[in-house]
């Protein structure tokens, strides 16, 4: 082994003792890299895994699922700049790719989403329903766990360190960091991560104007679609047995949220 990796696999050691940061929920979370990073390499990633797909003309090429998915994200988009302010200048975009296979959904950190036209369809998923799971994706943005898991998916595989310490190259630190987002968006979330954006998730939904019923809905149609074998949406988000009853039990505290009077604010998507 060199001596420089040698001092890069040191200073990473380093960092996995010492770089923590605390969620929402008051938890430790393993951060190696800052959330400016992770929105910055997230953008890099968002563009490299649309471009393929954008070539074959799969990404919003049904301009009624895009208006619909449009429409919906911006409402819970304006209750997240609520929760969180700094996030209204973030590039929130949202996309629809054509795939009616798959069924699943993203937020990258800094609000770059995506949507994949079979959760819509193999669900016939309802305005509230798409909210919901909307709402779960974005709040994950906002608990930073895009962040978390680029750090885990960075402590995991050392190499994209050692090429971003070693290089005086800022565009191949970039590349590894852009990959390790990219990487990141496959990666299972942990329970407690799920539970998190489940809870904020929720909430957004119903501030912006969405039957919380439908977070119980949404899950029990997940279940019906697993049966078929398991979709990739539960394959990066882990559904413990009693997440429908948490979920149901939540239900009770949104409904003063979501039966409010009044006009509700949409956010301008890029």
């Amino acid at each position: 082994i060199s001596l420089a990796f040698g001092i890069v696999f040191a200073t990473v050691i380093t960092l996995l003792l010492v770089a923590c940061a605390t969620s929402p929920t008051g938890r430790r979370q393993l951060m190696l890299v800052s959330e400016d990073t992770a929105i910055s390499s997230s953008k890099e990633a968002y563009v490299q895994t649309l471009k393929p797909l954008q070539k074959e003309g799969k990404v919003d090429n049904d301009p009624a699922m895009t208006a619909r998915v449009q429409k919906i994200t911006a409402y819970l988009v304006a209750q997240a700049v609520r929760m969180r302010p700094e996030t209204a200048d973030w590039e929130w975009t949202i996309k629809v790719i054509d795939d009616p296979e798959t069924v699943n959904a993203w937020c990258m950190a800094g609000g770059k989403m995506a949507m994949y036209s079979g959760l819509i369809l193999k669900l016939d998923a309802t305005d509230d329903e798409i909210a919901q799971v909307m709402g779960h994706e974005i709040a994950h943005a906002l608990a930073n766990h895009q962040a978390e898991k680029m750090s885990v998916a960075i402590a995991s595989t050392l190499g994209v360190v050692a090429v971003g310490a070693a290089s005086d190259n800022s565009g191949v630190a970039m590349a590894g960091a852009a990959a390790a987002a990219a990487l990141a968006i496959k990666l299972p979330n942990s329970r407690t991560a799920e539970s998190e954006a489940d809870r904020i998730g929720i909430e957004l939904a119903a501030k912006a104007g969405y039957n919380p019923k439908a977070a119980v809905s949404l899950w029990e149609k997940m279940g019906k679609v697993s049966g078929e074998g398991p979709p990739q949406f539960l394959s990066t988000h882990p559904a413990p047995a009693n997440r429908k009853q948490t979920l149901s039990n939540l239900v009770p505290q949104m409904m003063p949220y979501y039966q409010k009077k009044g006009k509700r604010p949409v956010f301008k998507l890029d």
